[in-house]
């Protein structure tokens, strides 16, 4: 996936309110971008951090800038969580996710269970039911070389695994697909630390045959691009 333009390229000043973020160019200027994420960004929102932005052409937009990237190391790290769903549903697409290969219907945002929505429903598959998938951003890493989900408390993550434990239950196939926006990592985990009653329902949800996935994407001021799967911890 290719920006339409090259991103701009500052430093972190603050994050705050959740979705707002003051960035310092290059040129000396300071904006203010919104940031798509509603999560704590752990790891990421150190002041003078270096964070890549999309200028907003839009006039109906009041922020003319958004946050996309901040770097860790030496590595770029996605924080948009609006990219997930459409660069896992390109890899499937594109017949490049080898367990979800062969679909010939792919449907985003179908509601189902209690006022949920699948983010991909995979359907018309000659020998395979019919494949609910669950996309979940992950940007977190506390040890090297492992991604870890989530990064604070998600209620509603912990929902969506149950209600995919239903679809199975029904005779389809459930799968959550981990989109790691960053290439410096090659094994996934989940904090069952930060998040207990997620840990509890992501061992629930693999025992009752949920089927779990992780990509990692590499991450630059020209776009996004798949980089490899990683493994999956028991």
């Amino acid at each position: 996936m290719l920006f339409a333009h090259r991103l701009t390229q500052g430093r972190l000043v603050t994050r705050y309110k959740r979705f707002f973020a003051d960035v310092e160019l290059d040129t000396g200027a300071t904006v203010v971008s919104h940031c798509p994420n509603p999560g704590k960004m752990l790891g990421l929102v150190r002041p003078g951090t270096p964070a890549l932005l999309t200028k907003i052409s839009d006039p109906t937009k009041k922020l003319r800038w958004r946050l996309e990237a901040l770097r860790e190391g030496d590595t770029w790290v996605g924080v948009n969580t609006q990219w997930p769903n459409q660069l896992i549903g390109d890899l499937i697409r594109d017949q490049q996710v080898p367990e979800l290969r062969g679909y010939a219907s792919q449907r985003p945002e179908v509601r189902y269970g209690h006022n949920s929505r699948i983010d991909w429903l995979l359907q018309e598959h000659a020998l395979q039911a019919e494949a609910w998938v669950e996309i979940k951003n992950v940007h977190y890493s506390r040890v090297p070389g492992l991604a870890e989900f989530p990064d604070s408390v998600t209620e509603r993550g912990a929902k969506h695994l149950m209600e995919l434990i239903g679809r199975v239950e029904a005779g389809a196939r459930a799968v959550v697909v981990f989109c790691v926006q960053r290439d410096d990592v090659f094994r996934f985990d989940v904090a069952r630390d930060l998040d207990l009653v997620f840990g509890q329902a992501y061992s629930a949800a693999r025992e009752a045959g949920v089927e779990f996935l992780a990509h990692a994407f590499r991450v630059t001021p020209d776009g996004i691009t798949h980089s490899h799967k990683l493994e999956i911890k028991g």
